[in-house]
């Protein structure tokens, strides 16, 4: 979808500012379901061991912003009766994109907290903004990027944020080898969560008073994997996700029911011509109460959801689902259509699945910024509104894995993120091949 839309851009002409796009599926179903409490935003933060300029890093964004065109969009007005949302594409930015808060104790933490808490507007382009953020005793910076994924998903802003890299230190890049996608194969092996089934939802544990999203930003070794075995870093991340809230589950007293984990998958080109927007489609890996019980097999686990992500990835199958493109289809005015998906959405809250693991995997660029070095850590994290109220995402730069959990505050209190960040680190370290 998202692929389309780029060749729509380039045929409109990207400088034009008639230009329009309508909204993908995945950017209506986001623009209709849009909650003030729990912005939809993601964040990403790029850590440099050297300092920027500030002239020039802004030089190198707004180069890199009309190099990458699609992202130079805002949501244009529309009347009452307007069967669409729809994207215009403009001439620049609409508004100072670079920012450079004050250089102060605890200003990383604070830059955090607005990266879930202020979303970009939709209404000036682009959407999203960055932060560089500094503080006392630290020789290094961190860039700081929040997203507002309406309009589009970590790995397009990160591919935007590699062109910066490469204009800012005159330096390109190698060439980057698009994702493959499995053979299509068989149906679904079986086992696992049956579809049909209404998944287990995370516990609550001791939430707060104040609403919205929190976090929790940590770093973990890559665990290892004998060769040639059957799984991936992917797999073994999806096993200690589906582990974890399991484990958690069960301290709480919740009753046993099936996992259903949410997997984003891209097959996007990360080169310079990669689509900009909502690229990833979503698939969901089911899981049975008798796998994340407290005898599991884990490697057996292990092979057993390495074939399900397997025919899941091979799969051809609409970004959020046949159900979604119904949703969207331009029949009834906007207004009308809001209201439907809305009131779907509340219906269709106790199916949604149980948590979303979205794995970067190693990250694909050098992100090499010259004077200021090439990135040593990239943290990413993906909203994490209800009725899930829970997500990890996870990324890996140097040999080391960046995770972030990210949580509701109306679900989960800082104790239990603390506590589910602990499980999950011990979860993963069990499929390490020296553990195994």
């Amino acid at each position: 979808m998202a692929a389309d839309q780029g060749a729509a851009v380039a045929r409109a002409g990207a400088g034009r500012e008639s230009a329009r796009v309508p909204f993908a599926v995945v950017d209506e179903i986001a623009r209709h379901c849009a909650d003030d409490g729990e912005p939809n935003t993601v964040h990403i933060e790029i850590h440099l061991p050297g300092r920027v300029r500030p002239d020039r890093l802004r030089d190198a964004f707004e180069r890199a912003l009309a190099r990458h065109p699609r992202v130079l969009m805002r949501e244009r007005g529309r009347g009452p009766f307007a069967r669409r949302y729809e994207w215009e594409l403009t001439d620049g930015p609409g508004t100072d994109v670079v920012s450079f808060p004050p250089c102060t104790p605890g200003a990383l933490a604070r830059a955090r907290q607005r990266a879930l808490t202020e979303a970009p507007s939709l209404f000036s382009a682009p959407p999203l903004r960055l932060e560089v953020v500094e503080e006392p005793g630290s020789e290094g910076c961190v860039l700081l990027f929040t997203v507002h994924h309406t309009a589009l998903d970590g790995p397009a802003c990160l591919r935007i944020a590699a062109t910066a890299a490469e204009i800012y230190s005159g330096r390109s890049a190698p060439p980057v080898p698009a994702p493959v996608r499995p053979p299509a194969g068989p149906a679904l092996p079986p086992g696992g969560a049956p579809t049909v089934a209404r998944p287990a939802r995370v516990a609550a544990g001791s939430p707060g008073p104040t609403p919205g999203n929190t976090m929790l930003v940590t770093e973990l070794p890559v665990p290892r994997r004998e060769p040639g075995a059957p799984y991936t870093v992917n797999d073994q991340l999806m096993v200690a996700t589906a582990l974890t809230v399991a484990d958690w589950n069960r301290r709480q007293g919740a009753p046993d029911r099936p996992l259903r984990i949410t997997m984003p998958v891209d097959d996007r080109t990360r080169g310079p011509a990669m689509p900009i927007g909502n690229g990833t489609r979503l698939v969901e890996v089911g899981f049975s109460p008798a796998e994340t019980g407290p005898e599991a097999d884990l490697g057996a686990l292990l092979r057993s959801t390495a074939e399900r992500t397997r025919a899941l990835k091979a799969r051809d199958r609409p970004q959020l689902g046949r159900g979604a493109a119904v949703l969207t289809a331009p029949v009834l005015p906007v207004a009308a259509r809001a209201a439907l998906t809305r009131g779907v959405r509340r219906l269709a809250a106790p199916w949604t699945s149980t948590t979303l693991l979205s794995n970067i995997g190693r990250i694909p660029y050098p992100l090499d910024f010259g004077p200021a070095g090439r990135a040593h850590a990239v943290w990413f994290s993906a909203p994490a509104g209800m009725p899930r109220g829970l997500t990890f995402t996870t990324a890996s730069t140097g040999g080391r894995l960046h995770l972030v959990l990210r949580w509701s505050r109306t679900l989960l209190g800082d104790e239990d993120g603390v506590r589910l960040c602990e499980t999950f680190a011990g979860r993963l370290a069990a499929t390490d091949a020296e553990a195994l």
